[in-house]
């Protein structure tokens, strides 16, 4: 049993550690750090802002509205892909000033498109956004103000989900999480990685990634910073998307997700990585504990705990067994509650954790058998932009 507790306990300390011990010790380092703050604007660059969408015919006329509606005091271009599209999307959009579409009847991707549009962008800055969310009017104004640093090379905005369903609140506490850690991670030292809801970049740094490339946005933020580049947050700058329509899709979008972080590890150059050491700290413990140790660390930790309750007299193993036999009855009950689309917080954030780490699991497996194209099926949202 020496052996089988040795294990127990580094498991427990590296899930631990991934999920609050890291948070806490940049808590503390943040303590004993001069706060950054972002430079008053006196220029404002020319600005790209490009959305690449596949059939979103229904909802595109409302983003390129609201992307027109912005309240930015320097040129500012729209510019839409919308390869592959059957529904004629950029034809109900060709129409609005000042915006300019892209199309090929070939579906390569969301990666291709992008690396497309950007050939067609001489803008100083590049804006990247979806085409189902919707932007705050002063979002490029706070967005880009951080370009004043000359030592960054991106900023990330803020991902939020309408709370008006239970996969809402689900999907909601999970990205309010997110946003908590990317600002103790601007402020160490740089975000590992931008969501590609609202994510800006200086044009000079951006990498053509290969077209099956899953995680553009990821993968995009790693060759910013080890460009040598930090990435900022404003957390003021959001993009709203409505959620996922059931947890059947949700459980799809994650797995999809979570094959393209396995993709990424895969292709990563950790020799390059670690010529930027605060960021391969902050890329170890964010996104590889997190995707690679933590999924198979859970199940384990149950076995484990089992096996040590049986066969060791202490109480303290007995304890952590009930502690998590009442997070895996939680989460069941939040499972059926989310299959109602309702939440309730006890449930409904334990379920959320473990469903997170089943489908980290599930992508593995599907990465590993070849199975995740880059031309995935568009999970449904529960409510979409309106314009």
């Amino acid at each position: 049993m020496g052996l089988a507790a040795v294990l127990f306990w580094l498991l427990l300390a590296g899930v631990f550690f991934a999920y609050v011990g890291y948070p806490v010790l940049l808590l503390a380092l943040d303590l004993f750090r001069r706060q950054r703050t972002a430079p008053a604007s006196s220029t404002w660059p020319s600005v790209t802002l490009v959305v690449a969408a596949y059939n979103e015919a229904a909802i595109l006329p409302g983003k390129v509205r609201n992307a027109l509606a912005l309240d930015y005091p320097g040129e500012l271009r729209l510019l839409l892909v919308t390869d592959g599209s059957t529904d004629n999307s950029g034809e109900g959009v060709a129409a609005f000033p000042g915006v300019q579409v892209l199309h090929q009847p070939e579906r390569r991707g969301k990666t291709a498109a992008l690396n497309r549009a950007v050939a067609f962008a001489d803008t100083e800055l590049l804006v990247f956004s979806d085409a189902n969310t919707s932007l705050p009017p002063d979002a490029l104004r706070k967005l880009l103000r951080h370009f004043n640093d000359p030592g960054v090379g991106a900023v990330a905005g803020e991902k939020r989900v309408q709370h008006s369903s239970g996969m809402g609140f689900a999907e909601g506490w999970y990205w309010h999480y997110e946003s908590f850690l990317k600002k103790l991670d601007a402020r160490f030292y740089s975000v590992v990685g931008a969501a590609g809801e609202l994510f800006a970049l200086r044009r000079p740094l951006f990498t053509v990634l290969p077209d099956d490339t899953v995680l553009d946005d990821l993968a995009l933020s790693l060759e910013i910073g080890m460009q040598g580049k930090r990435i900022a947050y404003e957390p003021e700058a959001f993009a709203l998307e409505a959620p996922s329509a059931s947890l059947d899709d949700e459980r799809r979008r994650k797995v999809r997700i979570a094959a393209g972080a396995f993709q990424l590890l895969d292709r990563l150059s950790w020799a390059k990585l670690l010529q930027q050491p605060a960021l391969a700290f902050q890329f170890f413990v964010r996104r590889w504990l997190r995707w690679a140790f933590c999924p198979p660390a859970l199940p384990l930790l149950l076995l484990l705990n089992l096996l040590l309750a049986i066969g060791h007299p202490a109480a303290l193993y007995d304890l952590l067994l009930a502690l998590q036999g009442t997070v895996y009855l939680l989460a069941g009950a939040g499972a059926l509650l989310l299959r109602r689309n309702r939440a309730f917080f006890l449930c409904t954030v334990p379920f959320y954790f473990l469903f997170m780490n089943a489908c980290l699991l599930e992508g593995w497996w599907r990465h590993r058998k070849g199975g995740q194209s880059v031309l995935w099926e568009k999970a449904r949202r529960g409510r979409e932009v309106k314009g």
